[in-house]
């Protein structure tokens, strides 16, 4: 009897646990990957930038000049069905040179008109910008962390190799997770016109991430709940936490790409950017900028940031 007893009080707790591992799973998939709002973002002091960043980020010239741009509206069909939207600028002189920018986790496509601007007004590319599933005009009620939207840029390739002919050349630019989307896609099967890949503040994988943020927010450590997320996200979304891996993708890729981090960075920490560069395959720079938070280098190092561009496009981009 008391074996019996015993047996049926170690059953209640493994039930009991077991829901609470489920409830929690659920809780951690609504919390950063299912679509809508993201409050517990806010007042994050990972993601306080300098004053300098904030007014450009808010202020910029570069917002006039997105609004005052013709953007030609483009749609893609996923290959799970979902309708995406993204944003074409033919460059002012005709050209086979277009950059692909990928924008940040809870972003949209012409935020990266910060990058644009440059890419449009100093290089003479074309300019196009998605809107990532789930985000702005695009259908999706998750987020997919860069792995899904990898085949999304491959498909968005694809459209416009050939609207500009099989002589293009293509540049993937992304920030954060537009980074991680890129370098996720490095490790596939590219369409030959992609030439080279930056990526600004990219995190190594988004289990690794999750983990990352879960200790240093909720200060709670991976196993079990992260792995419970992973298998909810599998169902709902179609992809793991630990399938969504940039450093796995690195290790095969063959086009040549550009790391940029900052050494303040305590959203995405700089290691994982480190440790990306280290496990490349293809040619590789990494540009760290001293003080930068997550996403700043572009404004408080701009002319270093730019410079250490320029002369990887020379490169790789005839």
């Amino acid at each position: 009897m008391k074996h019996k007893k015993a047996w049926m009080i170690t059953a209640g707790i493994i039930v009991v646990l077991l829901v609470i591992e489920i409830a929690a799973s659920i809780f951690f998939y609504d919390l950063a990957i299912k679509r809508g709002p993201k409050d517990f973002l806010n007042d994050n002091e990972d993601l306080e930038v300098s004053d300098k960043a904030m007014d450009e980020f808010l202020q910029g010239d570069w917002i006039a000049w997105v609004n005052k741009q013709n953007f030609k509206e483009m749609t893609l069909t996923s290959r799970d069905g979902l309708k995406l939207k993204g944003y074409y600028l033919p460059a002012k002189k005709p050209t086979n040179k277009v950059v692909m920018l990928e924008h940040g986790y809870l972003g949209h496509a012409k935020q990266m008109g910060l990058y644009g601007k440059y890419y449009y007004e100093k290089l003479g590319y074309n300019v196009f910008m998605a809107d990532a599933r789930g985000h702005g005009e695009s259908g999706g009620e998750y987020y997919g962390f860069g792995w899904q939207d990898r085949l999304d840029l491959i498909d968005w390739t694809n459209l416009l190799a050939k609207k500009l002919g099989p002589g293009s050349e293509i540049v993937y630019h992304g920030l954060s997770m537009g980074a991680a989307t890129v370098l996720m896609a490095s490790g596939e099967k590219l369409p030959k016109q992609v030439r080279a890949i930056v990526a600004d503040s990219p995190y190594n994988s988004v289990y690794d991430l999750f983990a990352y943020q879960m200790k240093r927010m909720y200060h709670l450590p991976a196993f079990p709940i992260l792995d419970g997320t992973s298998i909810v996200t599998k169902i709902r979304a179609g992809y793991s936490l630990k399938e969504g891996s940039a450093l796995h993708q690195v290790e095969k890729a063959d086009v040549p790409i550009l790391y940029i981090t900052g050494n303040a960075d305590t959203f995405v920490p700089t290691n994982m950017t480190h440790d990306l560069y280290e496990h490349t395959n293809s040619p590789a720079r990494i540009l760290t900028v001293n003080g930068a938070n997550h996403g700043e280098s572009f404004v408080l190092a701009k002319k270093k940031y730019l410079a250490t561009l320029s002369s990887f496009l020379h490169e790789y981009v005839q």
